[in-house]
């Protein structure tokens, strides 16, 4: 995902959006845990999702529209 297109979603959108990679991040946890995980570098892709949807809330939030 990129930012451009993050920004372009509701914040109800960034929410959902944000609980789904919540909950694949989870998954993949409980995957490497168990030995199971076919993709690591997925991991690091859905971390850093979770930071530009946190990072655009908080610029909302903030009162930065930009």
């Amino acid at each position: 995902m990129k930012a451009n297109e993050l920004r372009t979603n509701s914040t109800q959108e960034l929410q959902a959006q944000l609980m789904e990679l919540l909950r694949e991040q989870f998954n993949l946890r409980m995957q490497r845990g168990t030995g199971q995980l076919s993709k690591p570098s997925r991991m690091k892709a859905v971390r850093r999702d979770i930071a530009r949807i946190k990072t655009i809330m908080a610029e909302r939030k903030a009162g930065r529209t930009s």
